[in-house]
């Protein structure tokens, strides 16, 4: 299959004329791609700047094993188009143009692209070429993500320092919290710059859970690599998977047999309810209301149990394979979720008419870490945050997929931007994933789950999306020559909405810190992969 032109091609190839190439017969999934020279890729971020598009993703690839050099992709989406913009880096001058000046989330794509690949931006704004995911005792010439660098050999520590940004100024002082926390979670750097208890800057130091994912997919076959993506970030385990098979079925144009879609679907939303009952209890736990914590935690407990009763694992973790799924329900699972969904659905509007009516609760949450809705769309938010704030966006709807085409999920968008909005997003979505499965089970299909994956052949790419319960999650598969996997590039929800943070907190009391975060609840392993 080829690509097919979309709004957005057509700007660029109206605009740039000649130059500007589509890349026929290079990718199945449908999405153009579309080779521009080095010297105006920047250009064309401008002009899809200008044409209202987000920059979803950016990422470099070697192609050398591929007869080829370097390249740099930035994935651009604008409702329900998506397109890939490429340009090729000279192996004796590996620099491009930034697209940091137009597109905010380049700001962090791009430093990591130097980290990983030694491929330099030139335009970067602030000048900003800091390492980001690569720490400061590795060797500076080390670019794990090419393909001359040997994974298998431990690289020598050399000595570093992060420089941090200066906040200076009479009374003001800086908070350093981490990378080591109290609580049982990841390990992530916050360099508070505060004056009193007001907060007047925060900056994130990650890249702690660095494990080398995107390089170890090189070593892999097409099936092992679908469970090391269901292991990217381990609460979202079906999400990443479910969009690696995606791009792998692309790919390869294996068919997925329609009762697999289904089951697919399922997975999804519990997964998205988990999180979510998790999340809302933690968000009040934050700021003094255990009770909460304890409650929900209780429900997603249940559900859990439920899982691993009929999928068999309580995270769902390897039940989305390549070509389908690897467990099937059996004929009393309908009557098991329905007594499942509606003794949750009773509880949970019981606990969230407690947590609406509690006015200590409300005045801790509302006007509590405002991220403005130009401010979100500006950073290219996704997920509950982005709608949290005004954002009308979810790939189920804008990029849907089998069986999202036959039973859409409702969008919920609020306006309030403030920690209050990202969790009664949550409530919201947790009811209408209930809905979800219901009409799911009602409807699935019969038959096959599982079918064999085609051959995959060399030299060819695929894009895929998905809406998981962060957000949009990005995969760009792509072949070598024996059709093995030569590059699978990876963007986390996480990697945006990390961003975002950092601006939410301004103006607000270190004291709601906690909440704040809990609010974005963002994963480390995600994002440093």
């Amino acid at each position: 299959m080829t690509a097919v032109l979309n709004s957005l091609s057509d700007i660029i190839l109206k605009h740039f004329g000649s130059s500007a190439v589509l890349c026929s017969g290079t990718s199945p999934s449908h999405i153009p791609q579309i080779l521009v020279p080095q010297e105006q890729f920047a250009d064309v971020g401008w002009l899809m700047k200008e044409a209202g598009a987000r920059l979803a993703a950016e990422w470099g690839v070697d192609e050398t094993l591929l007869g080829r050099q370097f390249a740099v992709l930035a994935c651009f989406a604008r409702g329900s188009e998506y397109l890939l913009l490429r340009c090729t880096i000279p192996l004796d001058n590996p620099t491009y143009p930034s697209l940091s000046k137009k597109h905010t989330p380049a700001f962090r794509f791009e430093r990591q692209i130097m980290s990983l690949m030694g491929l330099f931006p030139t335009g970067h704004i602030h000048s900003d070429l800091r390492p980001w995911i690569k720490h400061e005792d590795w060797p500076p010439e080390a670019w794990p993500l090419r393909k001359s660098f040997d994974a298998a050999q431990r690289m020598p520590r050399v000595e570093g320092e992060y420089q941090w940004v200066r906040v200076e100024g009479e009374g003001v002082y800086e908070i350093p919290v981490g990378p080591v926390h109290a609580g049982i979670i990841e390990p992530g750097h916050f360099r508070f710059h505060a004056m009193g208890e007001d907060i007047l800057n925060l900056e994130e130091r990650l890249g702690y859970t660095h494990k080398g994912i995107e390089k170890r997919f090189e070593q892999l076959s097409w099936s092992e690599g679908a469970r090391l993506a269901g292991r990217v970030s381990g609460d979202s385990t079906v999400a990443h998977a479910l969009t690696y098979c995606r791009a792998l079925e692309a790919l390869s144009g294996t068919t997925v047999p329609s009762r697999a879609a289904w089951l697919r679907a399922i997975m999804l939303e519990r997964e998205r309810i988990a999180n979510h009952l998790g999340d809302i209890g933690a968000i009040a736990n934050d700021v003094g209301f255990a009770f909460f914590l304890d409650q929900f935690m209780r429900l997603k407990e249940h559900l859990l149990r439920v899982n691993r009763q009929l999928f068999g694992h309580r995270y769902l973790m390897d039940r989305i394979v390549p070509g389908g799924v690897a467990a099937d329900l059996a004929a009393d699972a309908p009557a098991v979720f329905e007594q499942e969904l509606t003794g949750l659905l009773e509880e949970f509007e019981r606990l969230v008419t407690i947590y609406d009516l509690n006015t200590s609760l409300d005045d801790r949450l509302r006007s509590t870490g405002l991220l403005t809705a130009e401010t979100a769309r500006e950073l290219g938010t996704v997920g509950y945050v982005a709608r949290a704030s005004g954002q009308g966006q979810d790939c189920r709807l804008q990029a849907p997929f089998t069986p999202y085409d036959r039973i859409p999920p409702r969008m919920i968008v609020l306006n309030t931007c403030d920690v209050h909005a990202r969790a009664w997003v949550r409530v919201e979505e947790v009811r209408d994933s209930i809905r979800l499965i219901r009409e799911l089970l009602a409807n699935q299909p019969a038959g096959e789950t599982l079918t064999q994956l085609v051959e995959v052949p060399p030299d060819r790419s695929s894009l895929a999306v998905v809406e998981g319960w962060r957000g949009e999650i990005v995969y760009w598969l792509q072949s070598g020559l024996q059709g093995q996997i030569n590059r699978c590039a990876i963007r986390d929800p996480s990697s945006v909405n990390w961003l975002a943070l950092e601006q939410a907190v301004h103006d607000n009391i270190v004291p709601d810190f906690p909440v704040c975060n809990k609010s974005f609840n963002q994963s480390y392993s995600g994002n440093d992969l």
